[in-house]
């Protein structure tokens, strides 16, 4: 199995470096790999009479094992027999000729039927360039006959055997291109495998016989065998007092190797004047808020301008307030006073000086500085270039934005009544596709609502400024004629920027899951009443804050319209509920357990608030737009947090052996955590195992087959390999102890890691959508901690002997 993981992660390594056709050649489907695979098979099968499970009716072990072998087998079948092509065809033309690219060359087959496109449509999000759907309307001419049927993202044409998806279009979106799949044998085999599986893990955790129920059986004796705890526990502290530093650190270093040297040539203005300024004629702060509510349409969603102004300072300036502005009052300031804002230090920069001010990127003639550095970028290859090339385009967007804003080129304020594609426009875009007298509203309209807050920040009369802003809010209702504006939603976001539910989330996880923590030790010193109705109080204030986190999803899921796990910050989110659940569930086991979860839950809140994680609300790309996709995601990145609890017991109890003296009671302690460990990767094994499956299943039913090879699919395998691997230990005498397992449980997070973020700094592939700017600080801190994580196991197994060894298959 470690082998077959190797194997994996250098195939998608190969697949990088050369291109996927190689390492399909090289690695996925040659004759050598595809023996390991028949060997692993045949190994079971072995093991399975040799060790008489059928005799002893060790079911749930079987069909897992079983199901293994039917997915296998159903692979085997589509890679010999399956074919997979693509069908191109333009409006008013017929085709039945099926193209497939092998490793052979390029082929071409006659399909038992003809294909006729009538029309594509490429629909788009309102005001928006990016598509939010697609679709083919065909005639087919089979047997005689003619029918007439539709093709789109997520919605399959079966006929005789051959399955057609929506997989691309040409760019004068006059033509369809379609995939084309054919193997009823090997997806027929490969969903009962899907299907044995589940039915195999139900087993697992309901059947009496079963590893996971043994497990509880022994945890409850061994509770009830440690009537007393040393204080020697506390020790448990260091591994996650040293994780949260590790991460603080990661949150305040950001600058990297190469900087951007900006000229200052233009730098007449006293910076400290400007800020004074600025300070001086802050907007008050509710009458920014009315303005914050105002709709707005910006990249296909209408939202309040307060969710604009908020995602625009993060862009820029990487924070959330600017000289004690909120986003709302810096928006209209910079819409009301532009001059004095192109000489504020406004953008976030990577290089030696922090931030910089927009003309300072100009020079007197009003040449843009980073004109000729770009044009060298943007003529290299997206994955050949440098961190320092990278960091110059996302410098040069910031300034595009800025450009933007100053002439008022966005967001969209005025809607079309009369646009088909529902585009909301504002003063720097052309008017002249409205009639006359709604053009010179929209000039008058938004010039006088700028010009009565200048002078209403000298009056202090705001009076004026409240009629036009509802004259314009009037305007919008009134030519909304896609209804667009939700007034109950535009408050829910109003709500949700308001309440900054996630960052009080981890307030209050790091609060009572520290005091518990604190709490739960010293409850192991001394059983005081105290003590314990103490802990009652944290575990309700966990729940309430649970619950509220729950609720925050919630709000996102109804703003947005989807399941809020489409993208690396959503999912941060998701993982961090799903870790204090796991903790719920394991924690009536241990309330140690509880206290760790809960603080885990709170780094991972912390680290999804860093700059480099974009909280923004998107719009989906079809492809997501999928059913498949709430279910795929919400049980594979659940199983995330059962393997962060692994982690944490893991490197609990190496800390343990690492610092403490060995005792019988401190074994048991071990042991108790190291039984909570091994329930809590079952968990995570099986969902983590299911959620890829689901995956597969998603796949299949979008674009035609089920697994691709693509990085993000490998390395969800390797994930299961590895993990697979730490408990299957104690299969080998020799490596059944309390130590290898404990230590194994840590490093397997490191494959999770590069699933999730790893792969998408790292790799490239169809999961693109997932990718973050995270830098390759991010990565050198995390290898940091794996580093100490290094040494603590050298020492821990230096001291192993001072505990009696566990037989974790008795457990």
């Amino acid at each position: 199995m470690f082998i077959y993981s190797i194997g994996l992660a250098t195939a998608t390594i190969v697949e990088k470096q050369m291109s996927t056709q190689a390492a399909k050649m090289l690695i996925y489907y040659s004759p050598l790999f595809i023996f390991l695979q028949l060997l692993l098979v045949v190994n079971f099968l072995l093991v399975l009479f040799k060790s008489n499970y059928i005799k002893s009716k060790r079911w749930a072990l079987i069909i897992i094992h079983g199901a293994l072998i039917v997915i296998l087998g159903g692979a085997l079948t589509t890679f010999l027999f399956g074919k997979e092509g693509q069908i191109h065809i333009r409006e008013g033309e017929k085709s039945d000729q099926m193209v497939m690219h092998t490793s052979k060359g390029v082929k071409t087959e006659t399909l038992p039927f003809v294909l006729e496109l009538t029309d594509f449509k490429l629909n788009r999000y309102p005001g928006s360039n990016s598509p939010s759907s697609y679709e083919s309307d065909l005639l087919v001419y089979v047997d005689d006959e003619v029918r007439e049927v539709s093709v789109f993202m997520n919605n399959v044409l079966d006929l005789k055997g051959y399955r057609f998806f929506q997989a691309s279009y040409d760019q004068d979106e006059q033509g369809t291109i379609l995939s084309v799949n054919k193997d009823v044998a090997g997806r027929t085999i490969t969903y009962t495998g899907y299907i044995l599986l589940l039915i195999g893990f139900l087993l697992m955790f309901l059947m009496p016989d079963s590893r996971f129920r043994k497990l509880g059986e022994q945890l409850k004796e061994t509770r009830d065998r440690a009537k007393k705890l040393s204080l020697i526990f506390v020790l448990a502290l260091v591994p996650l007092i040293g994780f949260g530093q590790n991460n603080e650190v990661d949150s305040i270093s950001t600058s990297t190797s190469t900087s951007i040297s900006i000229s200052d040539h233009n730098n007449v203005f006293n910076h400290s004047t400007v800020t004074e300024a600025v300070k001086q004629n802050a907007i008050p702060v509710e009458q920014a808020e009315k303005f914050g509510s105002l709709p707005i349409q910006f990249r296909g969603r209408v939202m309040p301008m307060n969710t604009f102004s908020s995602d625009i300072l993060r862009k820029l300036h990487k924070e959330t307030t600017i000289y004690n502005l909120n986003s709302d009052q810096f928006l209209l300031s910079l819409l009301v006073m532009p001059q004095l804002w192109t000489h504020v230090n406004l953008i976030a920069t990577s290089g030696d000086q922090p931030y910089a001010y927009y003309n300072q990127f100009f020079d007197e003639r009003g040449n843009y500085l980073l004109l000729s550095q770009l044009q060298h970028v943007y003529h290299q290859p997206a994955d050949k270039r440098t961190s320092f090339e990278k960091d110059l385009i996302k410098l040069d967007e910031q300034v595009n934005i800025l450009y933007q804003l100053f002439m008022y080129m966005i967001p969209g304020v005025f809607p079309n009544a009369d646009d088909p594609s529902h585009t909301w426009y504002n003063l720097g875009d052309d008017l002249s596709v409205f009639a006359e007298q709604d053009s010179v509203f929209i000039t008058e309209s938004f010039n006088n609502y700028l010009a009565e807050v200048r002078l209403s920040l000298q009056t202090n009369d705001w009076s004026k400024p409240d009629e036009m802003l509802s004259l314009i809010n009037e305007y919008q209702l009134n030519n909304d004629k896609a209804s667009l504006i939700n007034s109950k939603k535009i408050q829910a976001e109003l709500n949700y920027n308001r309440f900054n539910i996630f960052n009080s989330t981890k307030l209050g996880y790091f609060i009572f899951g520290g005091l518990l923590l604190v709490f739960a030790f010293m409850q192991l010193i001394n059983k005081r009443r105290w003590i314990h109705f103490a802990n009652i109080i944290l575990i309700i204030g966990i729940l309430i804050v649970f619950i509220y986190h729950a609720f925050g999803i919630g709000m996102r899921w109804y703003i947005s319209g989807y399941a809020p796990w489409s993208n690396s910050y959503e999912t941060m989110v998701y993982v961090a509920w799903a870790t204090v659940l796991a903790g719920f569930i394991f924690g009536r086991k241990n309330i140690l357990t509880l206290a760790l979860a809960t603080l885990f839950g709170g780094v991972i809140l912390f680290v999804s608030g860093l700059n480099w994680m974009d909280p923004q609300i998107n719009t989906l790309v079809p492809v997501l737009n999928s059913p498949w996709l709430m279910f795929h995601v919400a049980v594979i990145v659940a199983a995330y947090g059962f393997f962060g609890i692994s982690f944490l017991l893991g490197l609990t109890n190496i800390s343990i052996m690492s610092f403490s003296k060995g005792s019988p009671l401190m074994t048991l302690r071990i042991r108790e955590l190291s039984i909570i460990n091994n329930m809590s990767l079952l968990t995570g094994l099986a969902l983590m195992t299911i959620g890829t499956f689901l995956g597969a299943v998603w796949a299949n039913e979008s674009w035609g087959r089920y697994w691709g090879w693509d990085p993000k699919e490998t390395w969800a395998l390797i994930t299961i390999v590895v993990y697979s691997i730490v408990t299957h230990l104690h299969l080998v005498r020799k490596w059944n102890n309390d130590w290898i397992f404990n230590f194994t449980s840590v490093l397997g997070f490191s494959s999770v890691l590069m699933t999730y973020l790893g792969v998408n700094y790292f790799l490239s592939g169809m999961h693109s959508y997932g990718q973050t700017d995270s830098s390759s600080s991010v990565f050198v801190y995390i290898a940091f901690v794996f580093a100490v994580i290094g040494i603590l196991g050298l020492l821990s197994y230096s001291r192993r002997k001072k505990f009696n060894d566990t037989d974790v298959s008795r457990l």
